[in-house]
């Protein structure tokens, strides 16, 4: 199972794109993916921060969330692109019999569509997002939650993301965890969070399994 953001497919150009069409109705300036693409794993509390210098706890914030997100949906897929190496991971691991699913904090509603405009859906097994289930990563349920509908033990999972969460999510379900350190981190290392294994790029994951 894999992490969307970060780690399966690049997203921070679209994310940062809906950033920066808010930013010119305000005139300002736009913001590089460079300045977006640390914190794209937070999604709109991440992009708004960087964009805006607003959090959650701020007035006006659940306003400028709501019209953020109504413009990322209608560009989910301007420049968004699975990281280079995802479609030849997924092409070997279909010639092992193995399935793969997506497991991710972004809303269901954002998540499905972009899988499928990347013509990559009928290679996920199952598609869960952030409010699939009454908890988000890292809470364990999401994971739990893909368990259940590819009806395999967690113990033969193997979860891939680029966040520290994203381990601790895994380790909490009880599967094993790939860290990669292609992915968006959030400023972190991940050769400190813990996983069983770090990979450079998607196919690596092959040599763990």
């Amino acid at each position: 199972m894999f992490d969307l953001d970060g780690t399966f497919a690049d997203t921070a150009p679209d994310l940062t794109y809906a950033v920066n069409v808010m930013r010119a109705k305000r005139a300002l300036p736009p913001i590089s993916v460079d300045q977006s693409r640390p914190v794209t794993s937070h999604g709109a509390r991440g992009l708004l921060g960087v964009g805006f210098a607003i959090g959650p706890s701020d007035v006006g914030y659940a306003d400028m969330r709501r019209e953020f997100l109504d413009i990322y949906a209608a560009n989910l897929c301007r420049e968004t692109r699975l990281f280079d190496g995802m479609a030849q991971l997924l092409e070997q691991l279909e010639a092992r019999g193995l399935r793969g699913g997506i497991v991710t904090n972004k809303a269901e509603r954002l998540a499905k569509p972009l899988i499928e405009r990347l013509a990559v859906a009928g290679r996920c097994a199952c598609i869960i997002g952030g409010d699939t289930t009454a908890y988000m990563k890292p809470h364990p349920a999401p994971l739990l939650s893909a368990c259940e509908a590819l009806n395999i033990a967690p113990a033969y999972c193997i979860y891939v993301g680029d966040d520290q969460r994203d381990v601790e999510a895994a380790r909490a379900a009880g599967m094993r965890s790939v860290a990669v350190r292609y992915g968006y981190l959030n400023g972190g290392n991940p050769d400190e969070w813990g996983a069983e294994a770090v990979v450079d790029c998607p196919q690596d994951v092959l040599g763990f399994l």
